[in-house]
């Protein structure tokens, strides 16, 4: 018997060793998908109204376990307890689509040249994949798992094996609510349960979270069965400063949004801040000084804003982006660049990171860095910020600060994005639907049109002659 594949997980923090984890491979996604055909015609099986309550039971389980989640989130990858909201989101989630349980609409329409009855009805899928990247599981497990269980279907869930102890408590969870054993199957993995689940011809549908790379891979296995794919990929987004903004408010918002949320590690990082040129060198000062203030430490301390990256690979490629960037002219290096030392050490930490009057066209602005990592440049006027917000392969999200109403919606539209936050953050509800534009993806979470996500379309025509 071929003994189990195991990943010692690592705490970002200490580099150090925090749990052993148990990763599926070909054989334990084959009996995942088996387990959840069985329940999910156990679930199709019950009445809308019970399939309704019982993720109202869910999101009271998770509810009562906010707290747990919550420090699990910070054993997965090290964010701060202070930003840990994920299992809150979820909770959300939950009790948002769990009111649509009953509200996947069809309708009727007339027929050319006849009296007959069309029916347009929606469908669940059967068992659908669910694939969450290691910064984000429950904030997957909330935007897409409870749709899709809404929706009638059973999933496997499929988090890194580089953050999956939140995930794993969820699938408990799961049981402790009384869902059906199998509906949801949490399956931590790497690449070759990763492939194996896309490959499976027992998964209907895929949604995927994660990195444009592994997507072209997962969009590939998934042609073989010609399984259709939802994909939210990665950012470059630009936050745009007028000159009008609130320039305080404006450099707190950026700072936030670019390298101190989750580190710069999020798709929907801020991580080029485009400035107009009258206010460039105020901004500035405001920004590195709301940077600046960010206390940095031990993720577990409530006071602590900036954490680590989540390994020592990542910590190597952000780096050597620094060091490039600072040796290739694409900016001149403002704050920041170093990992820290000292009691921080043996941890993953790097210096939240400014570099200023950046070239748009530069490596540093068009790659995604995935860290604490930012690029202020200056614009003249409204057309050249929306050039150099549109110039890149992404389009996952914008944020511009204006106190202008007329600019802020007419630039809004202009904007590539699938999300354009006006003087926010970006803050995920269940109502709102999120997706991307370009090669950040297609599809969308959140809202009906992150539920029909889950569903497929059924014409049944009733003859009446």
């Amino acid at each position: 018997m071929t003994p189990p594949v195991t990943h010692d997980h690592i705490y970002p923090a200490t580099g150090r060793p925090n749990a052993t984890v148990t990763l599926a491979g070909a054989a334990e996604i084959h009996q995942a998908v088996a387990a959840a055909q069985e329940a999910q015609r156990e679930w199709i099986a019950l009445t809308v109204d019970r399939r309704r309550d019982l993720l109202i039971d869910l999101a009271d389980v998770v509810h009562q376990h906010l707290g747990e989640l919550a420090a699990l989130n910070v054993q997965d990858y090290a964010v701060p307890i202070s930003f840990a909201g994920n299992a809150i989101l979820l909770e959300r989630f939950l009790r948002h689509f769990a009111g649509y349980a009953d509200k996947p609409h069809g309708s009727s329409t007339p027929v050319s040249e006849s009296f007959d009855v069309n029916l347009i009805e929606r469908e669940p899928y059967g068992v659908v994949g669910v694939i969450a990247p290691w910064n984000g599981a429950l904030v997957v497990a909330g935007s897409c798992v409870a749709p899709a269980l809404a929706a009638g279907n059973a999933v496997v869930f499929k988090p890194s094996e580089l953050a999956p102890l939140a995930a794993l408590r969820f699938g408990e969870l799961c049981l402790e609510a009384g869902l059906p054993p199998g509906l949801v199957s949490v399956m931590p993995a790497a690449a070759a349960g990763g492939d194996a689940l896309v490959r499976h011809p027992g998964i209907r549908k895929i949604h995927f979270t994660g990195g444009e790379n592994t997507a072209r891979s997962v969009l590939q296995a998934a042609a073989v069965n010609l399984t259709p794919v939802v994909t939210e990929l990665g950012g470059k987004s630009a936050s745009i400063v007028f000159a009008d903004a609130d320039l305080d408010a404006a450099a707190q918002l950026a700072a936030h949004q670019g390298p101190l949320m989750q580190s710069g590690q999020s798709c929907a990082c801020a991580s080029r801040v485009l400035v107009h040129e009258s206010v460039y060198d105020t901004f500035v000062e405001k920004f590195l000084a709301a940077v600046g203030r960010a206390k940095v430490g031990d993720p577990l301390d409530p006071t602590v804003m900036f954490g680590p990256v989540i390994s020592q690979a990542a910590t190597d490629r952000i780096l050597d982006v620094i060091g490039r960037a600072a040796t290739d002219g694409s900016g001149e290096l403002l704050a920041g660049g170093r990992r820290l030392g000292g009691e921080l050490s043996s941890g993953y930490y790097i210096e939240p990171t400014v570099f200023g009057g950046v070239d748009n066209s530069s490596p540093l602005a068009q790659t995604e860095t995935f860290g604490p990592v930012v690029s202020v440049m200056r614009f003249r006027d409204d057309a050249e910020a929306v050039a150099l917000a549109n110039g890149t392969r992404y389009g996952l999200n914008a944020f511009v600060h204006t106190r202008d109403l007329l600019r802020a919606h007419r630039i809004s539209r202009q904007l590539e994005a699938g999300s354009v936050w006006i003087n926010t953050i970006s803050s995920i509800s269940p109502q709102g639907p999120y997706g991307g534009y370009k090669q950040s993806g297609f599809g969308r979470t959140g809202g009906a049109d992150g539920l029909h996500e889950f569903l497929q379309i059924k014409n049944i025509r009733i003859g009446m002659n």
